[in-house]
């Protein structure tokens, strides 16, 4: 066998000189390469160094760190292992750069078992830092609190002995078996046609006498406040789950505790402005939601045979912290979930009036109509959108700090010394992405540019109708959701103009705005598609898009050569064919967060949460929003959201343009034009 160097001095020779076998081994690890330079802004370098990056090789596709770490180890002394939640690869960093050359070496085009029995191939590379930052540390949602060990393990096993699954005596609509999971109900079955309860139907035979002691021995030490009388039993296999959900306020009191049995399992909750906390609830443990946890928050179970948790075996519940160098996967059991609620009897009160279904028919009078003219578009805009975002500023820019990978390559592609222009920068987490190009923001809110400013960017304020830039100054421009905050097709048309006039011939813009057709990100057949032309693949080439299989179908029609404003684009839309919802002299609903749109002129609510910094000034808020009920604040703003089709039918509309991509990017419907 040939030593290590020789084998990657063999590495580095041309293809004619290669054989298959190592040619096909090339071509898959320079694809694992740009993969991971693409989606993950993992850049590898050629030369050896002590860490490398292992593609293949993470908890997102079942390799678990105790398996990993065995196979690393072979090969040197393995002074870190991190192990990014849910990522298809991993990093190692050895002691020497001899070991890291064997290992890359050995294990390159390796195979092994990963921990559901499949084989995988690992391809390794050798990159200067590893490019994984712990985040915050999460903390339990408010109202959320973990017991453990509520019963012994010998009350678990009488407890599952008496579910006898097979027998549906008590009543007909008792049990079901759902495509997820098996279901047993008590006191009252639950609907799962409208997420809520028959008062009028309460099933024979109460709750079963074995949970009496349970409820009793939670309310005597104080985790409820009254008995429930509603059961819901779901039995998961492993790689079963439950979509995430919140308990109809209606349906049920404040309080909804579930208690699980026979295994342990992973909850995430998740807040409406994006937030998300994985919950470990260990088994004979109790979960106890009130307040802000039961109201606000989603919780579910992601389908999947392991779970991600932390290696040590120190914590037994509670939030799995983004550790990255102590987190590993550990296989699921059957486990049996037994959730007791109390059913309402009166309308909910709760502090959450506009994600309550009991409050949110007193709602819809305060907002407004669709817009009818150019004046009420612009004043809905500036109630809806702009007043929203400079009360949000800060809380909104805290949630923004992660570059999308598509634009990232969008910019990292830029030739050396390109102007480019942000419209609609928000906190500039764009703008000093590549230090090689001269970048500019620009954005309605006041004081999303003086955080911009703050980090010492270029920004000014302007609206995207009218930017104070010169025409064809710019060699590209990126809009990254904004366009669909304008409220009417032809404004939303004249934002493109703009952009198209910014633009220099031969300039390409790169736009982002929200989909309607949120579950098209679990079809990666639809992914991405654009027209196959010689400049489609040549801006592929220089993104280092260069892995097979993300472009789709052709799309057919060359671009429209009508430019004018005053055409109806609704109209036009309609006439190819595109799913456009039409709301004239109707209120504008109100959107419910992690749900799918069910019209596309919307308001979307964002719940604020009050800045900690005792050094910032305190937030301007609207008297109606404020008050004891009210602590954390909600306003809406107003949204567009696009159908399939529909934002490159407005880009064709331009006269001087040529669309060089379409494509879905997680929720939301992209294009890439470029100046003719």
């Amino acid at each position: 066998m040939a030593a290590p160097s020789a084998r990657m001095d063999n590495y580095n020779q041309s293809h004619t000189k290669l054989s298959k076998t190592e040619k096909k081994f090339l071509r898959k690890q320079t694809k694992a390469r740009y993969t991971l330079l693409r989606h993950e802004g993992i850049e590898s370098v050629s030369h050896v160094t002590e860490s490398l990056v292992i593609a293949n090789g993470g908890l997102g596709n079942s390799v678990s760190r105790t398996l990993l770490l065995k196979v690393l180890e072979r090969y040197g002394s393995v002074e870190a292992l991190l192990m990014p939640p849910n990522k298809p690869y991993s990093f190692v960093r050895y002691r020497t750069k001899e070991e890291s050359q064997k290992a890359y070496v050995t294990l390159n085009g390796k195979e092994i078992v990963d921990d559901l029995g499949q084989n995988i191939t690992l391809y390794l590379n050798f990159v200067e830092k590893v490019h994984w930052e712990d985040l915050r540390p999460p903390v339990l949602p408010p109202g959320l609190m973990i017991v453990e060990e509520i019963v012994s393990p010998e009350d678990e096993e009488k407890i599952l002995q008496s579910i006898d699954w097979t027998d549906n005596s008590v009543a007909q609509n008792a049990q079901k078996s759902l495509k997820h999971r098996k279901v047993k109900h008590y006191g009252y079955e639950f609907c799962y046609d409208n997420n809520n309860v028959d008062k009028d139907k309460p099933l024979p035979g109460g709750l079963p006498d074995i949970c009496h002691s349970i409820l009793e021995k939670c309310l005597k030490e104080g985790h409820i406040k009254y008995i429930p009388d509603q059961l819901t039993v779901n039995q998961y296999e492993p790689g079963q789950g439950i979509p995430p959900h919140i308990d109809t306020h209606s349906a049920f009191e404040n309080e909804i505790i579930s208690l699980s049995l026979g295994a342990e399992i992973v909850m995430d909750f998740k807040h409406p402005d994006g937030c998300m906390v994985s919950v470990l609830l260990p088994q004979r443990s109790l979960l106890v939601m009130t307040g802000e946890s039961r109201y606000l928050w989603t919780h579910g179970i992601t389908p999947r045979k392991f779970d991600i948790i932390q290696a040590s075996e120190e914590q037994k519940s509670g939030i799995i912290i983004s550790d990255a160098g102590n987190l590993t996967l550990k296989k699921r059991g059957v486990r049996t979930s037994f959730t007791f609620r109390k059913v309402r009897r009166t309308p909910c009160d709760c502090s959450y009036p506009l994600v309550c279904d009991s409050q949110s028919c007193h709602q819809s009078e305060t907002f407004p109509s669709f817009p009818e003219n150019d004046k009420e578009a612009s004043e809905l805009e500036q109630e809806y959108v702009h007043r929203v975002y400079e009360e949000i500023a800060e809380h909104f820019s805290s949630t923004r700090h992660t570059p999308w990978p598509q634009i990232r390559a969008f910019l990292k592609a830029l030739p050396k010394g390109s102007i480019v222009a942000d419209i609609g920068c928000g906190n500039g987490k764009y703008l000093g992405l590549n230090k090689e190009i001269y970048m500019i923001g620009c954005d309605r809110s006041q004081s999303l540019v003086e955080i911009c400013r703050e980090r010492q960017f270029e920004a000014f304020v302007c609206d995207a109708l009218a930017v104070p830039i010169r025409s064809e100054s710019c060699d590209a421009c990126i809009s990254i959701a904004v366009i669909h905050h304008f409220a009417t097709a032809e404004r939303r048309l004249a934002t493109l103009q703009e952009l198209a006039r910014l633009l220099r011939p031969g300039g390409k813009a790169l736009i982002y705005v929200w989909a309607m057709e949120q579950e098209y990100n679990k079809q990666k057949s639809k992914y991405l598609k654009g027209n196959r032309d010689s400049e489609e693949k040549e801006l592929h080439l220089n993104s280092g898009v260069l892995a097979s299989g993300l472009l789709g179908e052709q799309n057919p029609g060359t671009s429209s050569q009508i430019s004018v404003c005053s055409i109806s684009t609704i109209n036009d839309l309609k006439d190819r064919g595109c799913n456009v919802n039409e709301v004239i002299n109707s209120k504008l609903p109100v959107h419910t967060n992690r749900t799918s749109f069910h019209s596309q002129d919307v308001l979307v609510p964002w719940h604020l949460k009050r800045c900690q910094d005792k050094h910032a000034e305190p937030l301007k808020l609207t008297p109606d929003l404020e008050g004891p009920h009210n602590p954390n604040p909600v306003f809406h703003r107003y949204y567009h959201v696009f159908c399939e089709g529909e934002l490159e039918t407005s880009c064709r509309m331009l006269s001087n343009i040529s669309i060089q991509q379409s494509f879905y990017d997680q929720g939301n419907w992209c294009v890439i034009f470029k100046k003719l």
